[in-house]
């Protein structure tokens, strides 16, 4: 299955609408996790706009698919997805962080329709993945579990501790896509802690493997689909991305994880992405 010309041109909207709504949360608050949000919206658009099983007035639904965004702090975008595919009202994203709000700084499962996994806390995400995806299988469930991880947090132990039961695990419902942004909160991953062979490290614990162009909406979707063919095996699809993609105050900025920002910022990056073809 291949997406049309159509179909490309419709996510690749939908990626555009995602990114404005996100700068809008963040210009609401003055400040947030801006570089790693921007990041993973192309994935975000791909799951919610052609891959996953979901029903936004039922987001408990049983048979769904599930979605857990390890890298916590990248819960603005989400929440931006969320809204615009109905899981609640578009109106809770200007309370972003805010006293009382639905929307934490960091995705929170008990506040937020939509959300599968609480998450902030680096690493935890493979690891909780696994175990539902296990339980999806042993409740004869026909779903998969996505899993979205931080290259800075690919140094977390409980990772590589994921990484070998995941991959004598064989949970072929699982994927795992690693947002390789080559940042991290505090510089360049090669200049902090370098990962190396990213995709030959997974490989060596047994997983399928893919690398891919992030930001490519056809790409994404083919490597999901060619992931989905894989049997018997868990999956892992390492995502070239540049942090900050799309906002053009913090693109190509090296301390761009969590960032302040005024009102002129947040309406000159919105300006230009409406008028952007990227």
């Amino acid at each position: 299955m291949v997406l049309t010309k159509t179909e490309i041109l419709e996510l690749e909207d939908f990626s555009k609408k995602i990114r404005i709504e996100t700068l809008k949360e963040f210009g609401s608050i003055g400040s947030g996790h801006i570089g790693g949000s921007m990041s993973i919206i192309e994935l975000l658009a791909v799951l919610y706009g052609k891959v996953m099983k979901v029903k936004p007035q039922n987001p408990q639904w049983e048979d769904r698919d599930w979605l857990i965004l390890s890298k916590g702090h990248a819960g603005p975008s989400l929440y931006a997805t969320l809204a615009l595919k109905g899981f609640f009202p578009r109106e809770w994203l200007s309370t972003l962080n805010k006293g009382g709000t639905r929307l934490p700084s960091h995705c929170n499962r008990i506040l937020t329709p939509g959300v599968d996994m609480s998450t902030g806390t680096l690493g935890q995400g493979i690891s909780v993945g696994l175990g539902i995806s296990k339980g999806l299988k042993l409740n004869n469930k026909n779903s998969f579990v996505y899993v979205i991880v931080g290259d800075g947090e690919s140094q977390e132990g409980q990772i590589w501790e994921a990484a070998l039961f995941g991959g004598n695990a064989k949970a072929d419902n699982l994927i795992v896509f690693v947002d390789y942004n080559k940042q991290q909160l505090d510089g360049y991953v090669n200049d902090i802690n370098p990962l190396g062979d990213l995709g030959q490290k997974w490989k060596e614990f047994g997983w399928d493997v893919q690398e891919i162009n992030g930001h490519n909406v056809d790409e994404i979707y083919k490597a999901i689909q060619k992931a989905k063919e894989v049997k018997d095996k868990s999956h892992v699809i390492i995502m070239h991305t540049i942090k900050g993609k799309g906002c053009n105050f913090a693109e190509g900025v090296e301390l761009n994880h969590h960032m302040t920002f005024n009102e002129e910022q947040i309406e000159s990056a919105i300006e230009a992405l409406e008028k952007s073809h990227f």
